[in-house]
């Protein structure tokens, strides 16, 4: 029963939160409207299940590095649930691809894009996954590998893909964040300032600053 109780407790935390943070949220519509943009390019080369050239393992002391997206409300729930647990013993590697300083080259070519399409994870031979099995690693590394175990099984994983997979498509949208395209043009239009030297005043809370028209 306890085993259960967690189980179900996790799976709240990917899929049932979505309902309750309000779809009334997620059909706020924008100001002005929104442009339709390219759908974010296909991950590179070096970001493949099988990893490649480029990756040191050698001073490796982690399970697993977690991708996660640190503007989302709902996903910093999961990694401090899981930050706590790892309790300092460095088993998880943490890494938020909102932040400006996210490198792609230090992530197996993981481009920004590509990172929020879906949650991404790097194992320590440098193989790179997607999805529920991310959890699943993330979990056992801090001793709560029975949560997934369901995962071990093709036809539950592929299942729990799909269930994810729906929720991390609509995440923004849901969260009140606008649509991935938004975002993505958002972050290009930040950066680009930032590299002429300009203000980084252009977010998804202050789109007055950005140079760009959503309709």
């Amino acid at each position: 029963p306890r085993r259960a109780d967690g189980m179900r407790a996790s799976l709240a935390r990917h899929l049932a939160l979505a309902p309750r943070v309000g779809l009334g949220v997620a059909r706020r519509r924008l100001r002005g409207g929104v442009r339709a943009f390219a759908a974010p390019a296909p991950a590179p080369a070096d970001a493949s299940p099988r990893g490649g050239g480029g990756w040191d393992a050698s001073e490796i002391t982690w399970d697993v590095r977690v991708l996660y997206d640190g503007d989302c409300p709902l996903c910093v729930r999961e990694v401090d649930f899981l930050r706590r647990k790892d309790a300092g013993r460095g088993r998880l590697d943490l890494v938020d691809i909102a932040s400006d300083e996210y490198e792609p080259s230090a992530n197996r070519g993981i481009a920004f894009a590509t990172a929020m399409s879906t949650i991404h994870g790097i194992e320590p031979n440098g193989d790179v996954i997607t999805g529920v099995e991310v959890f699943e690693r993330a979990y056992a590394a801090v001793g709560l590998g029975w949560v997934y175990a369901f995962a071990k099984v093709p036809a539950l994983l592929a299942a729990a893909n799909k269930v994810y997979d729906f929720w991390a498509e609509r995440r923004m949208e849901v969260t009140g964040r606008g649509s991935l395209a938004e975002v993505l043009e958002l972050r290009r239009l930040r950066m680009e300032a930032e590299e002429a030297g300009g203000a980084a005043a252009c977010s998804l809370d202050n789109r007055d600053a950005c140079d760009a028209t959503f309709d």
